[in-house]
């Protein structure tokens, strides 16, 4: 989660589309690069350990609009490794 939080900060989309699930990724990210990413709490998370493919990670994510004006995304991540690599499948 903090990669694809950084990835988001850095506009890096081929990454953000590379740690996407196949099944549910978009052909393509809209980003803002007037969008500022400013703070990442991971406020939980299920899963994901080493015998274990399958996880969660609740996060929130803060933000600043062009505008001036903040905001927060809080979502509920599934994730999914496959080969040793993990992937963002969607929101629970």
């Amino acid at each position: 989660m903090r990669s694809r939080y950084s990835a988001f900060a850095l506009l890096d989309e081929p990454y953000l589309l590379r740690t996407w699930h196949r099944a549910t990724r978009p052909a393509s990210i809209p980003l803002d690069r007037r969008t500022r990413w400013l703070s990442l709490e991971i406020v939980g998370r299920t899963g994901g350990t080493v015998l274990v493919n399958k996880g969660t990670v609740e996060f929130r994510a803060r933000w600043r609009s062009p505008q001036g004006t903040n905001g927060e995304q809080h979502e509920n991540s599934r994730f999914v490794r496959e080969s040793g690599t993990w992937f963002y499948l969607g929101a629970v």
